[in-house]
């Protein structure tokens, strides 16, 4: 059934961690990549799935860095994988695909955020190809392993980042406007929100349901792109540079910042349903693209055109169709 972008009061909220969310779950016989689970958010995310009995698959692009993050979660299993580089994705999606195992979760955690500008190979900015056209290339690799599952969730990890902007369709790699590292990275995260509603849309008849996420305000890895003027600005640091705590930054800690990609990922409060973006373990409410709040989904994230409309630009710009049947 569809369901609207409304909160359901879960019970959870801001301070509940990934552990908590899974607290009494058994989840031996579930099988989970996590992209990105060797660094921030992730390494919590697949902790708390490991504990609850999971089998979770890490892909990394640097498998040495991975090794020492999770040398505690020996259970995890690592494998290469380079978002930014077809043939890598490719390759990994096939040997997961051969393997015969079910694929009961995605979740989309890796990314890359306010970064200089980069270009790969093929002419593509680093942070739309990598946060959203490397997961579509992946997701679209792995979809008989998510089939084979019968029931299966896509977790596509968004942020409040969206609200800066929509996706440029006339000009997603910045070809012909200047670059600017913030209005790159709010369009990679619209792209997030708009390829869980397309995706959930077109592969719902399959058992398969996707999710898009904001996973709270955390200092992790993921900002070291981030000059000190940029930390001082959202507060993450004071006027000497020391790095703030989270009860003085109201961010969230590492443990609460994995929280809701796992209850996308698990919470049976979401069967039966999908499409929809979700913060603090629960469905956020929709809001209007002037809201001055940070909480919600802005209108350009929820739009089922524009999800159309980036679906098929994605296969034009990887050259590739995501055949959903």
């Amino acid at each position: 059934m569809r369901t609207e972008q409304s909160p359901l009061n879960s019970g959870f909220g801001f301070h509940t961690t990934a552990e908590q969310v899974l607290a009494g779950r058994d989840l031996r016989g579930f099988h989970a990549i996590v992209t990105g689970g060797y660094s921030g958010i992730g390494v919590e995310t697949v902790r708390a799935l490991v504990r609850a009995g999971a089998r979770v698959v890490v892909p990394a692009r640097d498998l040495d860095k991975a090794r020492r993050t999770l040398r505690d979660i020996p259970e995890a299993e690592l494998e290469r994988l380079d978002l930014g580089d077809p043939e890598s994705i490719d390759a990994f999606a096939a040997r997961y695909v051969a393997s015969g195992r079910p694929l009961h979760v995605l979740i989309q955690s890796a990314g890359v955020m306010a970064c200089p500008l980069e270009r790969d190979g093929r002419g593509f900015e680093r942070q739309f190809a990598t946060n959203h056209l490397g997961h579509f290339l992946l997701t679209a690799g792995l979809w008989p392993a998510l089939r084979r599952a019968e029931a299966a969730r896509v977790v596509s990890v968004s942020s409040l980042g969206h609200r800066i902007c929509a996706v440029d369709f006339d000009d997603p790699h910045f070809a012909h406007r200047p670059y600017d590292k913030w209005i790159a990275y709010g369009q990679s995260k619209t792209a997030n929100a708009l390829f869980a509603l397309e995706l959930d849309r077109r592969a719902r008849g399959h058992g398969v349901r996707a999710f898009s996420l904001h996973p709270g305000e955390i200092l992790t890895d993921l900002v070291r792109h981030l000059s000190p003027e940029d930390l001082r600005r959202v507060g993450a640091i004071d006027a000497t540079g020391n790095i703030q705590p989270p009860e003085v930054t109201g961010f969230k800690t590492v443990a609460q910042g994995a929280a809701t990609q796992v209850w996308c990922a698990t919470s049976p409060q979401l069967d039966g349903r999908g499409g929809v973006y979700c913060e603090d373990c629960d469905i956020a409410p929709a809001v209007g693209g002037d809201s001055p709040e940070k909480r919600g989904v802005r209108p350009w994230a929820r739009d089922a055109a524009a999800a159309r409309r980036l679906w098929e630009l994605s296969e034009q710009q990887l050259g590739r169709e995501f055949f959903i049947g």
